[in-house]
């Protein structure tokens, strides 16, 4: 096993690995259960080659499954600026209640700032303030949120990541089989392999799920560029946990059951209201999780195979440090995180959104 030196364990390159072009999945897997999960029992040092619909044999009554009910929406659009110039918008975070104002990512940047119109689908859009690193507030002209996201589902396109090939006729297939609540740039990935059999089966093994909602957006997304990623600053994104929720939440704890979040970013939202006692709430949460972090509500976690230098591989080496109880010696799990994601690569494991799992506990 490759070792990482203890001062290198805040080194942004730490976190890099190889991985083969051909190992960057572009399609799911169909069904989507049938994908392979790799489980990984962090105490005794033990992984195992399965598939998806297996998950059963790792949960038992009295677990509590945690989604993610975000839903994607047709957050890219195309249109043209003043001067008849094409420009492009992906919208990351809804910023009003009537849904008409958003955080989007405009291309070209330096040509679009405030006051400056859009027309998309013979629609206006206006940008009404400028905010850093190519992003821009932008103001709608709809009537009503309805008309708004009709217009979105006709003239918006899947936010696809740049490394899939894709493009709108994926659009069902990058979304969950749950997923409620409009407001996502990007898919809570390591949903997208239950399928609704699988579900069934889960809650009939006497294993509760419950919801919470992030609407997926720059923060999880955007690369790290820190060296020290203790630099690294994460963007808000909106989170909720519901009160029937937060009731689960404690009555498994309290009955000794397993708190098992299906993706970083249900561990995110599960962990931003960890200093609440887990009551029902609202909020923007910034929480960036990397090693050292100590987590008090995840049990276990599911999660696909992540980019490199991401801030989500970093929240997955610091998990897999807490069921180790490697508190300070985090390094030697990086190393062993690392060592698993070259293993899968070299067998052919497929990576990133539409990729393989993980359960790691």
């Amino acid at each position: 096993m490759k070792t990482i030196p203890r001062e290198k364990l805040y080194d942004l390159a730490s976190y890099d690995y190889s991985l083969p072009p051909e190992n960057i999945a572009q399609f799911p897997a169909s069904p989507r259960d049938s994908s392979r999960l790799l489980v990984w029992n962090v105490s005794k040092n033990l992984t195992y080659s399965r598939h998806f619909r297996d998950i059963t044999e790792y949960l038992r009554s009295g677990d509590l499954l945690v989604l993610n009910d975000t839903r994607v929406i047709p957050a890219r659009l195309w249109g043209k600026r003043e001067t008849g110039g094409k420009c492009e918008l992906l919208l990351l975070r809804n910023v009003t209640a009537d849904f008409l104002e958003w955080e989007a990512l405009v291309k070209p940047a330096r040509r679009l700032h405030s006051g400056d119109t859009v027309k998309i689908s013979g629609h206006e859009a206006m940008i009404t303030d400028d905010l850093p690193e190519g992003i821009r507030k932008v103001r709608f002209d709809f009537p009503s949120r309805e008309e708004f996201m009709k217009f979105l589902e006709e003239a918006g396109n899947v936010p696809l990541p740049p490394y899939i090939h894709g493009d709108n006729s994926m659009r069902e297939s990058y979304q969950t089989v749950f997923a409620r609540n409009d407001g996502s740039s990007a898919a809570p990935t390591a949903s997208l392999h239950f399928t609704p059999e699988l579900l069934t089966k889960i809650r009939g093994m006497g294993v509760n799920i419950a919801y919470v909602t992030l609407h997926v957006g720059l923060g999880t997304f955007r690369p790290v560029k820190a060296e020290d990623i203790r630099n690294h600053h994460i963007h808000t994104e909106h989170c909720e946990i519901s009160p029937e929720t937060a009731g689960l939440i404690r009555e498994c704890k309290k009955n000794g059951g397993r708190v098992i979040a299906s993706g970083t970013t249900s561990a995110r939202t599960l962990e931003s209201f960890a200093d609440d006692g887990i009551t029902a709430g609202v909020k923007e949460t910034g929480l960036f999780i990397y090693p050292g972090y100590r987590f008090r509500v995840v049990d276990a976690l599911i999660t696909n195979f992540h980019l490199p230098q991401s801030s989500l591989i970093m929240l997955v080496a610091s998990f897999a440090a807490n069921k180790a109880g490697a508190f300070g010696h985090e390094e030697d799990i990086l190393a062993k995180l690392i060592e698993i994601y070259e293993k899968a690569a070299s067998e052919g494991w497929r990576f990133f959104s539409f990729g393989d799992a993980m359960f790691i506990f």
